[in-house]
């Protein structure tokens, strides 16, 4: 598991509360490049040419007069072009963007209309609107080749019409990287707000909406906020009504499985225009545990169940990926749905699986189950089994 924030030191007083910086490990990087730019000390050799450093010896600390940034060894990861925001008050710093990973998304707001059981990002109700700004300030930093990126919260469409402020800056930098938003839809209900979000015409653009039944109580249980299917639906209709791509998530655990396949059955009779289907494991963190007892269900328990419902999608032509478990507990023929979706930085694998022939082929799994629960069916799958 990566880690992507922790707390920094310094000597010399920086000139500034908060600041983003692309990293550099180009030693001669021409001055007129170094804007905004820090200079990245992997072999602990000072570079008296960049206004910024970081090191990983304290000892360079005291031996320079220059504005050099101490972090500890867990961000030796740290590569050319990757980017950080410093905060000088907190003394703490965040990884925005990482070049070498294939999972980047950054957080707009904590702040959600929703309360679900299973909510990885639990909703605080607090002004974090220096997010949504920190994310149009990285638009500028990024590679304009980025073939991915992703915007998540909270609920991001709470910012409104600034959150379509920060869709069309990426639609003018970065107008072929795929742009996913996770958002709960309610709010495209609203007409002009779903054409305000057309007339962008982003289109690498993807909503991600997730449904977690067929029937209205039970996914306003599942998400704690009556009304909220009827809405979600509402939305889906508004944004498909101008051509924008949509996809649906369901997280599959005990309260959901139940009515896995009668919601299969319910998209392709009333959602077929859908753009993708995205069936996701649990994530053992934020409401989930404290909600483990109520939620938890042994992949291995509903294999069957998730058969069936792939079965179901596909047939009707409905784009469909299984994401978040392991190889070993889905069956042969959901394999060509599967995907290893589990974002790298908190990816891991246990030691059964160092004996497993697919392991290159599997997801593994969230840090988190590692801590605090998993399937009691894993099992390596040999070349003799294969």
């Amino acid at each position: 598991m990566l880690k992507l924030s922790g707390n920094f030191e310094h000597v010399k007083d920086l000139d500034f509360t908060r600041k983003m910086f692309r990293v550099t490990t180009n030693y001669n990087l021409p001055k007129v490049l170094r804007d905004n730019c820090i200079f990245l000390n992997k072999n602990d050799i000072l570079n008296p040419d960049f206004d910024f450093q970081i090191t990983f010896n304290k000892n360079n600390l005291s031996s320079s007069d220059q504005k050099i940034i101490f972090l500890e060894d867990d961000f030796r990861y740290l590569n050319d072009d990757d980017v950080l925001v410093f905060d000088t008050k907190s003394k703490r710093t965040r990884v925005l963007y990482r070049t070498n990973s294939p999972n980047n998304y950054i957080l707009l707001t904590e702040r959600c209309n929703h309360y679900c059981l299973m909510c990885s990002q639990p909703p605080k109700n607090i002004d974090d609107s220096f997010l949504i700004n920190e994310a149009m300030e990285l638009v500028d930093y990024l590679p304009r080749e980025l073939s991915n990126f992703g915007l998540t919260g909270g609920e991001p469409t709470l910012y409104g019409n600034q959150l379509i402020t920060l869709i069309n800056k990426f639609k003018t930098f970065l107008p072929y990287t795929q742009l996913d938003i996770l958002t709960n839809g309610r709010a495209f209900l609203d007409k002009n707000y779903a054409a305000s979000l057309s007339k962008i015409n982003h289109q690498k653009l993807r909503i991600a909406i997730p449904i977690y039944s067929s029937n209205p109580v039970t996914h306003d249980y599942v998400v704690q906020s009556k009304g909220a299917f009827d809405e979600t639906i509402k939305g889906i209709l508004e944004l498909k009504k101008f051509n924008i791509n949509v996809e649906i998530r369901v997280v599959l655990h005990s309260i959901t499985i139940p009515e896995l396949v009668s919601l299969a059955k319910y998209i392709v009779r009333n959602l077929r225009f859908i753009d993708h289907v995205a069936l996701m494991g649990l994530e053992i963190t934020g409401f989930t545990r404290a909600n483990f007892d109520l939620l938890w269900i042994d992949p291995w328990e509903y294999k069957d169940i998730l058969s069936e419902a792939v079965s179901i999608l596909n047939d009707y032509g409905v784009s469909t990926s299984v994401y978040n478990n392991q190889l070993c507990l889905i069956n042969k023929d959901t394999e060509s749905n599967y995907q290893k979706s589990i974002s790298d930085w908190k990816n891991e694998y246990i030691d059964e699986c160092k004996k497993c022939s697919r392991k290159s082929q599997c997801g593994g799994f969230f840090s988190s189950a590692i801590k605090y629960g998993y399937s009691k069916h894993i099992k390596a799958i040999t070349n003799e089994a294969n």
